[in-house]
């Protein structure tokens, strides 16, 4: 049974320097079963349908692209403020529970500030939500109306979806003189001032687009559906209530926070269900009834191909994950890239970003990487997208086009593992006839970044436990 809870995946992320810090994940007591839950990407229909909102598919293909890399170059805006390699500085503990909450997911078109889109239900009575699901954010939060008599009017005159915590019974606030605000908040950027002993904790988030949200911290009960139909609560989870939005959240009700943090959603949701959370995305072009999924506990791999396995570099580089890539092949040769720009410590290193669309791969890594494809690229007439600065360099008219005839490209990893990509998957249908190469360069020293469609048509695991990323080849169509 699907379940009635949507995640997606947004394409900005806080400022921020990222800060050490210490947490654990306990074990787990509950023996729940298996949950699925779907992932909306941000040019499906499905969200254009929904009440409150003008996402959808976008006019054209260009115009699909055009939205993509403005969304990236928001996000890479971010990350290279954020991206400051850590020492680790955590622990997690054992969870010896199988339990499985699954989360499919699918594509929807917002104002250029996410890729996937989910909807939450929250609160007692459970109220759900159109949330952007971000692996770069660390803070769940929805548009909210506490303290503020006049905030989003407009909105609840159309029986749009605002939260009220004052009716939900298990909406609790959080102090503002707690150590939990003034010290665990601090880099979730809660205010010192506490004007009362009563008053809730503070928070005034600052997106790399410009938009401001102001609001309250505080943890309330998330419910979800088990694929038996049985619902189940997951209490404490903290979310912001955001009474006051300066910017581009017009079209969504909030973000749902899955990077790595303490505070974390994803963090919350693995400590229930096994330390682990999976994803699975198709391609963004494929008919609507192909879905993509978000799942959280133990993925049955029965019917895939052998999971690779490499190591997830946690807590260095929050709320990210990174990974040690070794390489970059092309039909089997190694390029010449510098081994300096896989390394974390020398101002390098990998990340993996289901919020970036493109793959963004820092100077010494592109330049290497476009190399290698101008021979078999130049047999096609150059052509341009003109749709921004950022726009992928590398274009071409797909008359004569086969896959057969580009070169197989493979992500090496460090302890050997090896992601071979589909062609479909780095060589893209940027517009109606034309291919672009789906890499973007980013300046160095800096991080390079795997994008979602770099990650498609493959099942990607996410080990919080054991700091470990599993990935195999899948259509995405994984048994309940």
């Amino acid at each position: 049974m699907e379940s009635s809870i949507i995640f997606i995946f947004l394409s900005l992320s806080l400022f921020s320097n990222n800060c050490n810090f210490f947490f654990q994940v306990h074990a787990s007591k509950y023996n729940h079963g298996k949950v699925k839950f779907k992932l909306i990407h941000r040019h499906s229909p499905e969200l254009g349908k929904m009440s409150g909102t003008t996402l959808g598919p976008p006019s054209s293909s260009r115009e699909r692209i055009k939205q993509l890399i403005h969304s990236d170059t928001a996000r890479l805006h971010a990350i290279s403020h954020r991206l400051v390699p850590r020492r680790k500085n955590f622990q997690v503990e054992t969870l010896r529970s199988s339990n499985l909450v699954e989360l499919p997911m699918r594509s929807a078109a917002d104002i250029g500030t996410g890729q996937y889109f989910v909807s939450f239900r929250i609160g007692s009575p459970p109220r759900k939500f159109i949330m952007i699901a971000d692996t770069g954010s660390t803070v769940t939060w929805m548009k909210c109306k506490y303290k503020c008599r006049t905030c989003f009017d407009d909105r609840i005159h159309h029986h749009e979806r605002i939260f009220n915590p004052k009716t939900s019974r298990t909406f609790i606030p959080i102090p503002c003189l707690s150590s939990m605000c003034k010290q665990d908040l601090a880099r979730s950027f809660s205010l010192q001032k506490c004007h009362r002993s009563t008053s809730p904790c503070a928070y005034d988030f600052r997106y790399s687009d410009g938009t401001k949200v102001l609001g309250i911290f505080g943890n309330d009960t998330v419910i979800v559906r088990l694929t038996n139909g049985k619902k189940i609560k997951v209490p404490d989870v903290m979310i912001g209530c955001s009474e006051t939005i300066f910017g581009n959240f017009h079209d969504i009700d909030g973000v749902m926070g899955l990077g790595f943090d303490q505070h974390s959603f994803a963090v919350k949701a693995a400590e229930k269900f096994g330390n682990k959370f999976s994803y699975c995305l198709v391609d963004h072009l494929s008919p609507s009834d192909l879905v993509n999924f978000l799942v959280f506990g133990e993925v049955d791999d029965s019917t895939l191909p052998k999971m690779q396995y490499t190591e997830l570099l946690l807590g260095i580089v929050n709320p990210y994950y990174a990974v040690n890539v070794s390489g970059i092949s092309i039909d089997g040769e190694m390029l010449a890239i510098p081994s300096y720009a896989w390394d974390l410590e020398s101002g390098g290193g990998f990340i993996v970003d289901s919020g970036s669309s493109l793959t963004h791969l820092v100077e010494p890594v592109f330049n290497q990487v476009i190399a290698a494809f101008q021979a078999p690229i130049s047999k096609f007439k150059k052509l341009s997208l003109s749709v921004g600065p950022s726009e992928p360099k590398y274009c071409f008219g797909d008359v004569g086009y086969k896959e057969s005839l580009m070169p197989k490209l493979e992500v090496h990893f460090a302890d050997g593992a090896k992601l071979t990509p589909p062609v479909k998957s780095y060589v893209i249908d940027a517009a109606e006839g034309i291919k672009c190469l789906g890499f973007a360069p980013t300046r160095w020293p800096g991080p390079s970044v795997i994008g979602n469609i770099l990650q498609q048509n493959h099942l990607w695991e996410f080990d919080l436990l054991n700091g470990k990323l599993g990935f195999a080849s899948s259509s995405c169509t994984l048994d309940d």
